[in-house]
């Protein structure tokens, strides 16, 4: 395994995670309370979701680059 691919397994996973806190955090009492109100999120249950997104796209992008170039 070429590095890029190691490397965009891992941001591949770590983005899945985030972006699974994120879906989890915005499904909170507090959470629908507060988008009920405001009509949106806090700060950080976006951040999650828009970082853990971005990385999963970043790591599928590296993952599939570095299996063309590998293999």
């Amino acid at each position: 395994m070429t590095p890029p691919r190691i490397a965009g397994i891992v941001l591949l996973v770590i983005g899945v995670l985030l972006l699974i806190f994120g879906l989890n955090a915005s499904d909170s009492a507090g959470e629908q309370i507060r988008e009920g109100l405001t009509g949106r999120f806090s700060d950080k249950t976006m951040w999650y979701i828009v970082g853990g997104a971005a990385l999963g796209v970043l790591g599928l992008v590296l993952t599939l680059m570095g299996a063309k170039k590998g293999g």
